[in-house]
């Protein structure tokens, strides 16, 4: 069936050549057909173009065909990602016409785009009063909208999404078949006449978001819970409503004019927040809104509205003025805009009335199905550039093109932050953010991301990696598969991920500083020093261990192990009086007076010593909470002369650690102090690892070094000592490259065993 056909000015003579084009990609639901129409025309070339199961097929006949070529490589749609153009010549036929056919099927090789955010020319039209999109919540095109939180399955056609149900109007019927528009083929478009609807007026949205309200509102991956950030009582009430005590919340304004008042952002924070992916940037902010909604924080989220939705609101927040110059001038409402998750749940895409009545005062839903949940992406800038604390909307399912191609795997990742990553040739799908796999629904989500992904990338994996600990969800999901096992050391796991997503396929070191880690001795890891040859690691170093009183409570409560730096320390005597309001105190001092606790090498619990010895943090709230104000309290790293010691591979602050615990030291001069000191401790032990194995090139891997002030200080220090340190860019450091990681050694194992048949 051709979708469109569509004469050309007559050729001049005879055509010279015939090529057959593949274009591999992401080339499906960017506007690419259109785009490759309209090269026709240009060149005035004859043949057709066409949606496969490997992305886009075109055969083309006529003069010019290698500007042609040339064209489509350089003058892609913005959304398009172009892996590779092949070229075969054809016989010509003596095709004058340039069709756009009908999309065909077959085994998946191509791979839909990330969810974008509402381009330009839309926003044009959401304003502008003579168009039909006129304040219609769901105007997209080729160049923006939803991609693959509404498609079920490829090619990327409209029947294959959650708007199969929704019947194009007249109007719309014909851009969707108009090659000219720039809503040719776009899947999701509608108008007022035919598409999705909203169940609320925006009008009454924001009086109550004014009157002090919380609403859940529904959005491209999930709900958000809204409520004005400026609004204490207001922010404390969500709080209260959702159980999350402390966790930072992040903030929308309506645009960059309203950024300012909140924070001091630097132009590559406001590149990365304006980009078509509309992360969430962590910024330093200067307390105007709300105090709780980042409490003892210096670091606050902001994102900027990336749905028409979320532009309508702002829209009427500044009085519904006409046109689009109000989005140069500051708007006041600023809006909390977290995801709505209750009890570490995913957030919820549907059954909105049961699960968040008890949490919000309005629900806002409308008619198009949330086919696959993503939160938001949240980033922020080390080290001159854009790093991932978690990937999500926005930027699933790109792929991380792999050193080299190796046989299909599946990596399930380990427990917290979970994600997976499934691999095809050289491309590494990685999936959204999932979460922490402590409930049955985020299990449940877990292998329903699965699922989805392996229908999306159509690669049947040969085997599964997976995590040393045999209690994960994970692990236990990967053995009832019923395919070949690999199990990965987590932190070999790190180490691997970043040399994956960097292109490092040769030996390197790596520092991986995280929380915990089973060992493949049996232990718990978390402070290491490692030299990396693919699927080989061997553990050259870690921390002086410490301690671990009461186990996972440990981790918890950050005291436990400031108690366990005195008991290192010989100062057993000082722990029930030091922390006498602890319950618990004297009796932890005395199981550590008999060495009846496990011990780790932990540098997230070692963060945890450093903040409960300065009275920081006691008790955490969430995960990393004393980490994070630790850090909030430097403004310059220092260094403690002989603050460490070096021996036998062991780093140990013990004496970092003892001037901490004396009474004196004020809490912002401990953190610089310990920011420094580690900084500088970690550089010299790294120094004398790369003199003894020649090797140079060293990655920082683990969810320490999601902290900005060390990940900064160290890279600068190893870069002093001729060292190559090598952060997580296009994956976060933390567990959420950790399938990445899995599945590159995984891959490595596998092209070896063939190998050697």
């Amino acid at each position: 069936m051709e979708l469109a056909r569509v004469p050309l000015a007559a050729n001049p003579g005879p055509a010279p050549g015939a090529l057959r084009v593949r274009v591999r990609g992401a080339v499906q639901g960017v506007g690419f057909r259109p785009f490759v129409y309209a090269l026709a025309q240009r060149y005035s070339l004859g043949g057709f173009v066409a949606n496969d199961a490997e992305g886009v097929l075109i055969e083309v006949e006529g003069a010019s065909l290698d500007d042609f070529v040339g064209a489509l490589r350089h003058e892609a749609p913005p959304l398009a990602r172009v892996d590779s153009i092949e070229t075969e010549a054809l016989r010509p036929r003596g095709e004058i016409r340039f069709d756009i056919a009908a999309s065909r099927g077959g085994t998946v090789a191509t791979r839909i785009g990330a969810d974008a955010a509402t381009c330009e020319a839309c926003l044009d039209d959401l304003f502008d009063p003579a168009s039909r999109f006129h304040l219609y919540p769901f105007v997209n095109c080729t160049h923006c909208g939803p991609r693959y939180t509404l498609t079920h399955r490829l090619p990327y056609d409209r029947a294959h999404t959650s708007m199969a149900g929704f019947t194009l109007c007249a109007d719309c019927d014909r851009d969707y078949r108009d090659p000219a528009s720039r809503r040719f083929h776009a899947e999701p478009i509608a108008c007022a006449r035919c598409g999705p609807r909203l169940s609320h007026s925006i009008a009454d949205i924001v009086t109550r978001l004014r009157a002090g309200s919380i609403i859940a509102l529904k959005s491209l991956g999930g709900y958000h819970l809204l409520c004005d950030a400026t609004s204490e009582s207001a922010v404390a009430e969500l709080r209260r409503r959702k159980e999350r005590d402390a966790k930072p919340f992040a903030v929308m304004v309506a645009s960059e004019a309203s950024l300012d008042r909140i924070v001091a952002a630097s132009e590559a924070e406001r590149a990365l927040l304006r980009s078509t992916e509309r992360p969430i940037v962590l910024m330093q902010h200067n307390d105007a809104l709300a105090p709780s909604i980042a409490p003892n924080l210096a670091a606050l989220g902001v994102m900027l509205p990336y749905t028409p939705l979320h532009h309508l609101i702002f829209h009427a927040a500044a009085g519904a003025p006409a046109g689009r110059d109000w989005q140069h001038s500051p708007v006041d409402l600023m809006l909390v805009a977290t995801s709505a998750n209750l009890g570490g749940d995913p957030i919820v895409i549907d059954d909105a009335e049961h699960r968040l009545a008890a949490v919000a005062d309005l629900i806002v839903s409308h008619d198009r199905a949330i086919v696959v949940r993503a939160d938001d992406s949240v980033t922020t800038i080390i080290d001159g550039a854009p790093s991932f604390i978690r990937r999500a909307r926005g930027y699933t399912p790109r792929p991380i093109v792999l050193p080299r191609e190796m046989p299909p795997v599946l990596a399930v990742g380990g427990y917290l932050k979970t994600t997976i990553t499934l691999t095809r040739g050289r491309e590494a799908f990685v999936s959204q953010h999932i979460g922490d796999l402590s409930t049955a629904d985020t299990v449940r989500y877990f292998e329903q991301t699965v699922d989805h992904l392996m229908r999306l990338v159509g690669a049947a994996p040969v085997a599964v990696a997976h995590d040393l600990h045999a209690d994960f969800a994970s692990t236990r999901f990967a053995e009832a598969l019923g395919l070949p096992l690999i199990a990965v050391q987590h932190h070999h796991a790190h180490v691997a991920a970043i040399a994956a997503e960097q292109g490092v396929d040769a030996p390197l070191l790596g520092l991986v500083l995280d929380g915990h880690g089973v060992g493949s001795d049996g232990g718990n890891w978390g402070g290491e020093l490692l030299r990396v040859d693919g699927a080989r690691f061997t553990r050259l170093g870690h921390l002086a261990p410490l301690a671990l009183p009461g186990g996972d409570a440990a981790a918890r409560e950050p005291w436990r192990m400031a108690a366990a730096a005195l008991h290192a320390l010989g100062r057993d005597d000082e722990i029930a009086p030091r922390f006498a309001d602890q319950p618990r105190a004297a009796a932890l001092a005395a199981m550590l007076a008999n060495h009846g606790c496990a011990t780790t090498t932990s540098a997230g619990r070692l963060f945890d010593a450093a903040a409960g010895l300065l009275g920081v943090c006691a008790v955490q709230s969430y995960e990393g909470q004393a980490a994070m104000q630790l850090e909030a309290l430097v403004h310059s790293p220092r260094v403690r002369s002989g603050g460490w010691e070096v021996g036998a591979g062991t780093l140990d602050l013990s004496p970092l650690l003892a001037h901490l615990a004396s009474p004196h030291v004020e809490p912002r001069d401990g953190a610089e102090l310990f920011h420094g000191t580690l900084a500088a401790a970690l550089a010299d032990w790294a120094a004398q690892a790369a003199a003894q194995t020649g090797l140079t090139t060293i990655a920082l891997g683990g969810g320490c070094f999601l902290n900005r002030v060390l990940s900064e200080d160290l890279a600068a220090r190893l870069r002093a000592r001729g060292l190559k340190p090598l952060l997580a860019r296009q994956l976060p450091p933390n567990d959420g490259g950790l399938s990445l990681g899995q599945a590159w050694i995984a891959g490595q194992i596998l092209a070896a065993s063939q190998e050697q048949r």
